[in-house]
């Protein structure tokens, strides 16, 4: 049993956060709290818990549709899914994940479809993955007044260049090099930058050497804020899991018992009962 007093409590209403009052909590030292959420319901409850910012991500479509990687996944399903979360009307500020070839081609296609997902979705801000190629996206989205998380490292929408979902930059080059990419992501107007799959010093040289938020997912513990897919922390997701990621639940077993307690119910016919009809 934890012995965390506000695990459990009761919560008073939040102020909606926003893009601004994430950078400050850096400069407050405060950790930022990030989970994935795909629908109304997980919206809810993580709200509740006092997440401080919801995740719209490509991930959705290994732990909800059942692809094999996100690359599959489409503008209109992160928009489907962004609409169902902005329902549950968060005080957390939510993040849609831009796809694979949604902001790659050009400036304009990335406008294009950021913008959807402020106008249609009801997002707070949108994640772009990259650093140098997609600066000039970057750019210009923070200077219509989107607010962009950015992402380097291991960049998942990149797995087939990558050969595979590897930890990126061991080597000296490398690491210099998205060092430089973190403070050119802070220079385009990011509001935070996620560091997932890098080596631990790697992260804490880059929370140090940028003034916006860093979001580690393998990182290491020394960014800012921590991200981790709801899926997985909660034991729901039943393919490989990465040795970063810590379970907080096994709500996997606990579905699968109800589900076969319900079906005995019925085979035995104990369900429904009398008192359970009308």
């Amino acid at each position: 049993m934890s012995s965390d007093p506000t695990i459990g409590a009761s919560r008073s209403p939040r102020a909606k956060l926003t893009a601004p009052a994430i950078v400050e909590m850096k400069r407050r030292g405060d950790p930022i709290v990030v989970v994935t959420a795909y629908d109304h319901p997980m919206a809810r409850l993580a709200d509740q818990a006092g997440v401080d910012i919801l995740l719209v991500g490509d991930s959705l479509g290994t732990v909800v549709l059942g692809y094999d990687s996100t690359l599959p996944v489409t503008v209109e399903d992160i928009l489907h899914h962004t609409r169902a979360v902005v329902r549950a009307r968060p005080a957390a500020l939510v993040v849609a994940d831009m796809p694979f070839m949604s902001y790659q081609v050009s400036v304009e296609q990335a406008v294009r479809n950021a913008g959807r997902f402020i106008q249609h979705g009801g997002a707070d801000a949108v994640k772009l993955e990259g650093g140098e190629r997609v600066a000039p996206a970057i750019r210009r989205l923070t200077e219509i007044g989107i607010p962009v998380m950015g992402h380097l490292g291991l960049t998942p929408q990149s797995v087939l260049a990558f050969g595979g979902y590897k930890v990126q930059a061991r080597g000296e080059a490398d690491q210099e090099r998205l060092l430089r990419e973190a403070r050119l992501l802070e220079s385009c107007g990011c509001f935070s930058i996620v560091l997932e799959g890098i080596p631990a010093r790697l992260g804490a040289e880059v929370t140090r050497g940028v003034s916006v938020p860093t979001i580690g997912i393998g990182a290491g513990p020394s960014c800012d804020g921590q991200v981790l897919v709801s899926h997985d922390l909660l034991g729901l997701y039943l393919g490989h899991t990465p040795r970063f990621v810590r379970r907080y639940a096994t709500l996997a077993d606990t579905v699968r018992e109800a589900f076969e307690r319900f079906r005995a119910d019925i085979k035995e016919r104990r369900f429904p009962n009398e008192r359970e009809s009308y």
